[in-house]
């Protein structure tokens, strides 16, 4: 039995950030998980609609591990990520850091762990892992799915080899924090900056604002899109709101660090980008509302719900824009 002592195995609200945190903190680095999420540049939109999906899907931060690329870039921390096809050498991967005394994240299939209650793919999740005996291993999610956890090997296993959307091949990473890191303070404003200039120019109408315009107009269809709108509906919200997001599409994470963010730093146009969140935030958890409503409600009914979701979705795209503008203009 190998379980890391002095591992603070306490998850968050997120998965990516509640594993960066982890290996953060044993390394020394102790960021609030808002910080973790801005200093990744985590923030992002994505309509997703495609061949032989059930149903819509909205994203609302970049891509999986892209934020822990764009950390490890922003910070100047020594990122080692391992992919392999081989089980046994994914298992060594793993064991070979953990035995050394370092906690390792991973980039698995949530649907296999057997501490989740909700049976869903995703290839996207991230875990950090800091023990392991010959029945279990010992890992660190988010705090909805309970913290410090358990799951047994074999699941590890087929969480991490699970092949579909989103997922890598057994991926598993360290972070290391250099002798001398640069100040996360002096780091702000370049991912504030990054965030925005992706947000602002993406390469396809469903992606930033354009994604966000986009939903304005596909959300009102969605009674029709679906098969079963008393189930997909308010599934959608949920995942909005209660899927790892921090609440309101990641848009809360995002306030926190653009509010953290002007304690430190005397910027009006970051003060603006933070109002303008602030009022975003309010507005998607108010959209992620009225599609649960939508679900519940008879189709005349569930379509004005749609409709006035639809009109709070166009106004989230101007605010969103204006509030990147802003943030775009920051000094450096």
């Amino acid at each position: 039995m190998t379980v890391l002592k002095g591992v603070e195995a306490h998850g968050t609200q997120h998965c990516e950030t509640t594993a960066l945190g982890v290996l953060l903190r044993h390394e020394g680095l102790d960021l609030s998980e808002a910080m973790l999420f801005g200093l990744g540049s985590g923030l992002g939109f994505i309509y997703w609609d495609g061949k032989g999906m059930d149903f819509p899907f909205l994203g609302g931060r970049v891509k999986p591990f892209e934020l822990t690329r764009n950390l490890a870039a922003t910070l100047g921390l020594a990122l080692v990520v391992q992919e392999t096809t081989s089980q046994r050498k994914a298992w060594q991967n793993v064991t070979a850091h953990i035995d050394a005394g370092r906690p390792v994240g991973l980039q698995l299939d949530s649907y296999h762990l057997d501490y989740f209650r909700s049976k869903v793919h995703f290839g996207g999740h991230v875990v950090a892992m800091y023990g392991y005996d010959t029945q279990q291993a010992y890992l660190v999610d988010t705090d909805q799915q309970g913290g410090a956890v358990t799951t047994t090997l074999t699941s590890l296993a087929k969480a991490r080899a699970e092949r579909g959307p989103m997922t890598a091949k057994n991926r598993s990473f360290t972070l290391t924090v250099p002798h001398d890191p640069p100040s996360p303070q002096d780091r702000i404003v370049s991912a504030i900056k990054a965030c925005a200039d992706g947000f602002l120019n993406p390469p396809i109408a469903n992606l930033g604002y354009r994604g966000i315009e986009k939903t304005a107009t596909q959300v009102r269809k969605w009674r029709h899109r679906s098969d079963n709108p008393q189930r997909d509906l308010p599934q959608a919200a949920l995942l909005m709101e209660q899927a790892g997001t921090g609440g309101a599409l990641f848009r809360n994470l995002y306030r926190d660090f653009l509010g953290e963010c002007a304690e430190l730093i005397d910027d009006g146009n970051l003060r603006t980008g933070h109002t303008l969140y602030t009022e975003a935030a309010a507005l998607w958890t108010d959209v992620a509302e009225l599609i649960a409503k939508a679900g519940d409600a008879d189709d005349a009914g569930g379509a004005a719900h749609l409709a006035q979701a639809g009109t709070i979705l166009h106004d989230l795209s101007r605010v969103e824009h204006d509030a990147m503008q802003a943030l775009s203009r920051m000094q450096t």
